[in-house]
């Protein structure tokens, strides 16, 4: 029992179903580079080169002979099965990485979309301050100093957590209390010079 829970929990996992819906899409795209390479590509590449099919370019390195009554086959060197093999790896790699490509230009797209479209934060904000909200280029330059705003007001919290932080250290408490020995010292040096005039 206890082996089929955790064989049921290893399948439900979000990982292992993203692996499934990998292998499938991966497996159709395969069929689909492996035609556009068996079906389109090598039959220019084989009509180039002269040859009926490219896999059939080879180098007889034995004739075929019979030997005390027993038939032994040609021995080939097949390079034209080689040479396709490359053109295959080639072609499959140059489309995975079109395919990817054109994703990750895709996904760096929406990102950027999602990036520009206001927060409901922001609409909120942006409605507060009377800003047309139907009006596409009045929300955007609202949108665009709003969110300078942010940064800003971002900035300054920074500074500020990072100036208090400086005056709780011990090098700023150090320095506080330098500052303030030396304005009393010099508070004591002007008495003593208002009382000796």
């Amino acid at each position: 029992m206890k082996f089929f829970k955790e064989f049921k929990e290893f399948i439900s996992k979000g990982n292992i179903l993203d692996l499934a819906v990998a292998v499938v899409i991966g497996g159709a795209f395969g069929k689909i580079v492996t035609s556009l390479v068996n079906d389109i590509i090598m039959p220019l590449i084989t009509c180039i080169l002269g040859a009926h099919s490219l896999s059939e370019l080879s180098v007889v390195l034995r004739d075929a002979e019979v030997v005390d009554g027993v038939e032994h086959e040609a021995l080939l060197w097949t390079y034209g099965n080689f040479i396709q093999s490359i053109i295959d790896f080639l072609i499959i790699a140059f489309a995975i990485f079109v395919v990817l490509k054109l994703m990750m230009k895709s996904k760096g797209m929406l990102t950027s979309a999602l990036k520009k479209a206001p927060t409901k934060a922001e609409k909120q904000t942006l409605r507060e301050r009377g800003v047309d909200m139907s009006n596409r280029e009045e929300v955007n330059k609202a949108l665009i100093e709003l969110r300078a705003e942010a940064e800003q007001a971002k900035k300054d919290k920074e500074a500020a957590d990072k100036e208090e932080a400086y005056r709780n250290s011990t090098e700023g408490l150090l320095k506080e209390i330098r500052d303030l020995l030396k304005d009393k010292d010099g508070a004591k040096s002007k008495e003593k010079d208002k009382d000796a005039k």
